[in-house]
């Protein structure tokens, strides 16, 4: 086992350091900006297609008689995030910065992740099922949701107008909506290729994702971002990550166990309400927010990114162990003639 592994540190979190290390000492200007910035949008567009060409409608319709469970998933992630965003108001700007304080703000309005609320749930031996449609259902409508509540809690702080949020939810629809839905309706042609290539697929999201950071921190660095975003800044969206990422966890954990869900069902409420999508949420900042404020915007994102891989990396392990231990007890408690 590497150190990396030891640590749970994912290793596409290195590359998008380096990325950024690499916008801040070469970022792209003049010729090269614009084309940079027509390959970001080709390369958004495609990362959509091919979420869309992923989505099983199989999986879906398996996972969606569980509507108690989807509807705790759903408030968690769309409800339970934005106010504790607007919770951390009074840490700003004192222990926290304007900027990243807004960067909280759109990361308390992204959907779930569906690659790695799956992955932790399966390997916590949770409802996988219920998992696929809630991940799936939560990229989905947070295509439409998100600007929406980016709108309503950027109003909140700076006053901006409905005509920012329609023009928001406009150009969400247009860059990501129609690649996803052109996707989706091509499954049957490209489906059992996208199946038989999953690897290639996810360098295609991962490539997609670094050159959407590269162009959207290049200008950053143009702006001036290192002067906004001082080492304490980055101490201080760990902190409040990790405090974030708890209290949802643990409301996640009380809400499934008072409203009588069993293990497996907790497991997957567990997972799934309480991340935050990478892959959505920088091609999404990529549309919703001029360019030079980008790079501010996504940071704490790919912060907790981080932090929710590396804590639900121990916690889907625990749970593993809790449920082998139970199994285990149970078979002992077995009699011979029973």
């Amino acid at each position: 086992m590497s150190w990396l592994q030891r640590l749970r540190i994912d290793k596409f979190l290195l590359v998008l350091v380096s990325v950024v290390i690499l916008a801040s000492l070469f970022p792209c200007r003049g010729v090269f900006k614009t084309l940079f910035e027509y390959l970001t949008t080709a390369a958004i567009a495609l990362l959509f297609f091919m979420h869309g060409a992923k989505l099983s409608r199989d999986a879906i319709i398996g996972g969606m008689s569980h509507w108690r469970l989807h509807l705790v998933v759903f408030l968690s992630t769309f409800a339970l995030f934005p106010l504790l965003g607007l919770a951390m108001k009074v840490f700003e700007p004192s222990l926290l910065s304007t900027p990243v304080y807004l960067g909280f703000l759109y990361l308390c309005a992204l959907p779930a992740t569906v690659q790695s609320a799956i992955a932790f749930t399966s390997v916590a031996g949770g409802n996988v099922a219920a998992a696929i449609c809630s991940a799936s259902a939560s990229s989905i409508l947070g295509v439409f949701l998100s600007p929406v509540l980016v709108g309503l809690l950027m109003k909140t702080q700076e006053g901006g107008g409905s005509n920012n949020t329609l023009h928001a939810i406009g150009s969400i629809i247009l860059q990501l909506m129609v690649p996803f839905v052109v996707g989706h309706l091509a499954r049957p042609l490209i489906g059992g290729w996208v199946n038989r290539h999953k690897k290639l697929i996810n360098i295609t999201d991962r490539s997609s994702i670094l050159l959407v950071v590269y162009t959207a921190f290049s200008e950053a660095v143009v702006g001036g971002i290192w002067h906004q975003i001082t080492g304490w800044s980055l101490v201080s969206i760990l902190v409040y990550s990790l405090i974030m990422l708890a209290i949802v966890l643990v409301i996640n954990t009380w809400t499934a166990r008072l409203l009588g869900f069993s293990t497996a069902d907790e497991i997957t409420i567990v997972f799934c309400g309480s991340k935050k999508s990478l892959a959505n949420g920088i091609p999404m900042a990529n549309v919703l927010f001029p360019a030079a404020a980008v790079g501010t915007m996504v940071l704490p994102l790919m912060i907790f990114h981080q932090v929710q891989l590396m804590v639900c990396a121990v916690l889907a392990q625990r749970y593993a162990r809790k449920q082998a231990a139970a199994r285990e007890k149970s078979a002992l408690s077995v009699t011979p003639g029973e």
